[in-house]
């Protein structure tokens, strides 16, 4: 396992890739009930294909960091900088960051902290989007669709966050690591052994 130690660059960093993605999400969300809305007005399940974007803090901190909490703490604070932009979903966007940061906690915690690979990945952002999509069919209007559309909007959303969150960022991390500004961190060493 990994030191659990967190270092100061080891907070910068992280508390960095929260602020950008945490203006990110709130971008998106302007989006969210505007021109998306409208590109998937015929089938509305659809829409979850994009959502693996609220993922990405929670797979990519992890990934560079490789460190306790670096899933859970990014995806956190993303939120909390979401909401203070004003997400227009309040203080539901706090409780999605807590969510989807424990998700794709787990991802890694499965292996003890000792894989930090696409597999990983790809399952922290698979649980992400189950964890969202049980929140959003309890807490948002997707709990009005009927059962179909929740399990169609439920298998975009998983796709999407194994694939975006998960996939996309783990390739990120590794084109990142490639360029030397990982040098610091963990993974810029497996990338040597390579």
């Amino acid at each position: 396992m990994t030191m659990a130690r967190w270092r100061t660059i080891d907070i910068v960093v992280a508390s960095t890739l929260a602020v950008v993605f945490g203006v990110i999400f709130w971008a998106l969300g302007l989006l969210w009930y505007g021109p998306l809305e409208t590109a998937f007005a015929a089938f509305p399940p659809a829409r979850a294909v994009v959502n693996g974007i609220w993922f990405i803090p929670a797979i990519l901190a992890p990934l560079i960091i490789r460190k306790p909490g670096a899933a859970l703490y990014t995806e956190t604070v993303a939120a909390i900088v979401s909401m203070l932009f004003g997400s227009s979903w309040g203080w539901l966007t706090f409780w999605y960051g807590v969510a989807q940061g424990a998700a794709g906690e787990l991802a890694f915690a499965a292996t003890g902290y000792r894989r930090f690979n696409a597999t990983q990945a790809f399952l922290g952002g698979a649980l992400a989007g189950g964890f969202a999509t049980a929140m959003d069919i309890l807490f948002t209007s997707i709990g009005d669709y009927t059962t179909g559309w929740q399990w169609a909007y439920g298998a975009f959303q998983v796709g999407s966050g194994a694939i975006i969150a998960g996939l996309g960022s783990y390739f990120l991390a590794q084109a990142l690591a490639r360029t030397g500004v990982l040098d610091r961190f963990p993974i810029a060493k497996a990338r040597e052994l390579v």
